[in-house]
């Protein structure tokens, strides 16, 4: 065995699988994912997976990077492509809405900083985002049914705690911020065209806030080699996926109702539950295979067909049921 060359570890070899292809693919799948209820995170954890990449054996820490420059991707186009909303709720800045903002940063921020990997190690993997999709969905289509009675102006502390609470949820893969923060503003009763308003307002700070933190870390670990390309093509269809959604806002703004996209969420985890079973009965069989195999002795070959010596039995293969 030979040593490895120098500034080339086993540690940072994966950080090669992720191509710029591949991850200029996941940035385009960002920008929509972000606006939209339906768990930016999911489909970031989800769509490598279900295209059958190798995902799993990229370094750990070449994915967080990754991550990281997607949401300041995502994070940079929300500025720009909302500067006149942000604009306008600045002008409009007073002690309640300060108070209903900071109360919606907390939990978020204190979850976050305090319980993200152990969250990310608990909960990692497709059935609990599968999962997480499923609690979502069903969190937005129960609160999507409350009276709409109130709107812009009545927004009080508890609401700024209730759309924190429900922004450190979404911590959890597949719960969504967005969505989340729409299912406690329609809980708290507010018509849909200001739960939207109070979703995207209390978002931006925690996706700001988060990218800033994971961004510190980041610079503390350094990147692995060979990683800048694909970063940089990530950060780039990040930026330009989110700001050519932004139409996507209105969309949500003119039709409302949550319905639709707890619907696609529930169809993602169905897919998800299916890949699963899937990919439970190829092993299965691989592993009858095997067996059939060392029973079958050194000159077994799977698919030949055999002619026992008296008294052996051949083994038998059938397909998966």
């Amino acid at each position: 065995m030979g040593t490895d060359p120098p500034g080339l570890t086993p540690e940072v070899e994966p950080a090669e699988g992720l191509t710029a292809g591949k991850a200029a693919a996941l940035g385009a799948i960002q920008g929509p994912a972000e606006l939209l209820p339906i768990s930016s995170s999911a489909h970031l954890a989800l769509a490598p997976w279900l295209a059958g990449w190798r995902w799993d054996e990229i370094d750990p820490e070449s994915r967080k990077s990754f991550e990281v420059v997607l949401h300041a991707g995502a994070a940079a186009a929300l500025l720009i492509g909302q500067r006149r909303v942000i604009a306008e709720e600045l002008r409009q800045f007073d002690t309640r809405r300060a108070v209903v903002i900071g109360l919606s940063f907390i939990p978020p921020a204190i979850v976050g900083y305090g319980l993200e990997r152990q969250i990310e190690h608990r909960l990692g993997g497709p059935r609990a985002t599968a999962f997480g999709l499923i609690a979502g969905a069903l969190a937005m289509a129960i609160a999507d049914r409350r009276p709409q009675r109130r709107g812009p102006g009545d927004a009080t502390a508890g609401d700024g705690l209730a759309l924190g609470l429900g922004q450190a949820t979404a911590l959890a893969p597949g719960v969504s911020r967005n969505g989340a923060t729409l299912a406690a503003a329609r809980w708290r009763r507010f018509d849909r065209e200001h739960a939207n308003l109070l979703s995207r307002t209390v978002a931006l700070p925690v996706i700001v806030g988060a990218t800033v933190l994971k961004g510190v870390r980041l610079r503390r670990r350094g990147l692995a080699p060979g990683l800048g390309r694909a970063l940089a093509a990530g950060v780039a269809a990040s930026f330009a996926s989110t700001l050519a959604s932004q139409k996507l806002i209105e969309l949500v703004e003119r039709d409302r109702a949550l319905w639709p996209y707890a619907a696609y969420r529930l169809g993602l985890a169905a897919a998800v539950f299916w890949k699963l079973r899937r990919d439970a009965r190829v092993d299965a069989w691989q592993r009858l295979r095997a067996v059939a195999a060392d029973a079958g002795g050194d000159g077994y070959r799977p698919g030949a067909r055999y002619r026992p010596e008296p008294g052996q039995v051949a083994p038998r293969e059938e397909a998966p049921g």
